[in-house]
């Protein structure tokens, strides 16, 4: 359903008609189009589609057309370009007055499903692969690629992820050697985990130019589907079946040296500050997840009978719910408060002190989903161990969860990244205040 759910933990505070700080007539209009929008389109096909593998080609298509796609590009959206192609509002919010609550909602509301692997299928090119392209690519690179990428005439996806690298980047080992008349890469290597990248003609790629460690890489875009040298096949995985995660091998594949975004040996640089935006937009659609496996467990304790009574009149069930839903609303509260500050901060200032906070929100988010995830199986008993009947939503949640735990940094690594970055923060204030006191 489109409506607001009356069922508790279903939506957000501000949906419940709960007095927020956070949003403004704007945000509260993109909302209900985009819900609607994301109902029709996606949301009420998506459990079809998940159990398929495959959201059909032509919802990609819908959705560019409405440019609903463009919420998963960083904000503030690249207006100029927008306006060049004649793209001036997204559901009657003007791209100009576009911010990181109108992103929010956009997440939250995409994620509705409870699945994130139909939603996964549209989205990764834009979040991820454009935003480098349009912050740190030349003009000659924009004018090649953003015309086409951004009207979703052409797909692109991110490719950091290799076999025995994951979470590690500055390890990679896809090589890019230049060519003897330097006009070309000569990439070689292979990429894993890599969502879309089964139907996308390009991808914004990690690649080692350079000696060992974070100094060596850099980023370029790297033709795929159809591309001599470069072959793919889709990974069969437990959770987000319908994501189009995929295995790339490449085989001496001749890119022109001016798909290089930026320069040689900034690309681990460019990786870092585009993973902000990727962690803090799980955050917030993992969040989305939760609420869906905890309200739908809710609604079901509520009619469900045993030992001669409803399980909400069982004290276990009522705590268990309990414990959940305080994570829940926890999370919630510091994903709004991080899209809230990044609305209303220099980007500069934005990475350098909420970069840890948003690693630490993205692992804190994963957990609070398996916490609910968890939490809904276990009060669906036997119909949540079920891919079929009124506990299959619960059942495919749980699959999702290490694709929240995982992807866009791996949850231990993410926890050991906040505290590291927090402390270098401390250090270099209590150096200022050192230095005021001289």
């Amino acid at each position: 359903m489109s409506g607001i759910s009356t069922v508790p933990f279903a939506e957000p505070p501000y949906l419940r008609g709960l007095p927020s700080p956070y949003y403004t007539e704007s945000h509260r209009r993109f909302q209900k189009a985009a819900r609607e929008f994301l109902y029709e389109n996606l949301i009420k096909h998506a459990m079809e589609w998940e159990k398929e593998g495959t959201v059909p080609e032509h919802v990609f298509k819908d959705f560019c057309k409405a440019n609903m796609l463009l919420p998963n590009l960083t904000a503030p959206l690249p207006v100029d370009w927008l306006k060049r192609l004649g793209i001036h509002d997204i559901l009657g919010v003007k791209v100009e007055e576009w911010d990181y609550l109108h992103t929010g909602i956009y997440t939250d509301e995409l994620a509705r499903s409870g699945l994130s692997g139909p939603g996964g299928s549209l989205n990764a090119g834009f979040a991820f692969g454009i935003p480098p392209i349009i912050k740190y690519g030349s003009k000659e690179l924009q004018e090649k690629f953003l015309p086409d990428l951004l009207t979703g005439r052409k797909r692109t996806c991110i490719a950091i992820t290799e076999p025995d690298a994951g979470s590690d980047v500055a390890n990679i080992t896809t090589t890019a050697t230049k060519s003897e008349d330097g006009k070309y890469y000569i990439i070689n290597g292979n990429k894993k985990w890599i969502t879309n990248g089964i139907w996308s003609e390009y991808s914004t790629m990690a690649v080692r130019t350079g000696g060992p460690g974070a100094a060596g890489l850099s980023l370029i875009v790297v033709p795929l589907k159809g591309y001599p040298g470069v072959s793919m096949q889709r990974l069969k995985v437990s959770g987000q079946v319908s994501g189009g995660t995929t295995y790339i091998e490449l085989d001496d594949v001749k890119v022109p040296v001016e798909n290089l975004i930026g320069r040689e040996g900034e690309g681990m640089k460019f990786v870092m500050n585009n993973f902000n935006h990727e962690r803090l937009t799980i955050s917030v659609g993992v969040t989305r997840q939760a609420r869906v496996a905890l309200s739908t467990a809710f609604a079901y304790c509520m009619k469900r009978e045993a030992f001669g009574k409803t399980l909400m009149d069982q004290p276990v069930v009522r705590h268990r719910l309990a414990k959940a839903g305080g994570e829940l609303e926890t999370m919630w509260a510091f994903v709004e408060q991080l899209l809230y500050q990044l609305a209303n901060m220099p980007k500069d200032e934005a990475d350098r002190q909420l970069g840890g906070v948003t690693a630490l929100a993205k692992a804190k988010s994963a957990m609070v989903l398996n916490e609910c995830a968890q939490c809904a199986v276990l009060l669906f008993g036997g119909a949540g161990f079920t891919k079929q009947g009124q506990g299959e939503l619960a059942e495919a949640i749980l699959r999702d969860v290490p694709g929240a735990r995982i992807p866009g940094g791996s949850e231990d690594v993410l926890l050991d990244l906040s505290v590291r970055q927090l402390v270098k923060l401390y250090k270099a204030e209590e150096a200022k205040l050192g230095k005021s006191k001289i």
